[in-house]
């Protein structure tokens, strides 16, 4: 069982920066495809990015240009880099990794962009 643990959420201004971190028990961002989702209040989670095992990356057209997603094996961890942060960008961060079957997801961490 493989556990991953976000962190670096907070509460920031708009047009502030914030970077995401996921931690794996497991080598398992390698090989698998790596998102992440959020979840803001009364709205259905959303993919906002994602990376495959080979190092391609997707984005929403919300966050293109602005969020970059990035992976260190040697630490089994995942990062989002969030920059130009605004009002919509306000929700719950997960993080997930799917390998074969398996179907792995964080907590979540919060993510409040507010003046």
């Amino acid at each position: 069982q493989v556990q991953l643990v976000e962190s670096g959420g907070g509460l920031v201004q708009p047009g502030g920066s914030l970077r995401l971190s996921c931690a794996a028990s497991g080598n398992i961002f390698a090989n698998g495809v790596t998102g992440w989702y959020r979840q803001a209040p009364g709205k259905q989670r959303e993919l906002v990015a994602s990376l495959t095992s080979g190092g391609s990356t997707n984005y929403a057209d919300s966050v293109s240009g602005r969020f970059t997603i990035s992976r260190d094996n040697a630490k089994n961890t995942v990062y989002l880099q969030m920059n130009s942060l605004d009002l919509e960008d306000t929700a719950i961060y997960y993080c997930n990794v799917k390998w074969l079957w398996l179907d792995y997801w964080g907590q979540g961490t919060q993510v409040t962009v507010s003046s």
